[in-house]
């Protein structure tokens, strides 16, 4: 059963904007706390944004400022608004929950900024 649904990805040049979304099952999206994390070539994932049921939201620091996470209850569906990206932003973006225990892990969605 698929749980989470990533899309918007892209290739932009760097200083440019993507928008993405993330679709959820209920049961994942009823989770206190929702996040979009990333995975860069050959790193670790890492969390970069994550919003809370009441719609407080969190930031890795190298993306406050710039990047905007919302969500849609209506839809069950998560947004990370990207502005003034930058080459170290590239990677595979994943929603989830924002701590273990996860659920089944998206395909994710590709983000390419190129310099």
């Amino acid at each position: 059963q698929v749980q989470l649904v990533e899309s918007g990805g892209g290739l932009v040049q760097a200083g440019g904007s993507l928008r993405l979304s993330c679709v959820a099952a209920t049961s994942v999206y009823s989770a206190s706390r929702m996040a979009w994390h990333r995975q860069a070539p050959g790193k670790e994932r890492e969390l970069v944004a994550s919003i809370t049921s009441g719609g407080f939201t969190n930031y890795a620091d190298s993306v406050k400022g710039r990047f905007t996470i919302s969500r849609d209850n209506a839809k069950n569906t998560i947004y990370l608004q990207m502005n003034s990206l930058k080459s170290e932003d590239t990677g595979v973006y994943y929603c989830n929950t924002g701590s273990s225990p996860f659920a089944s892990w998206g395909q994710g969605t590709q983000v390419t900024v190129s310099s």
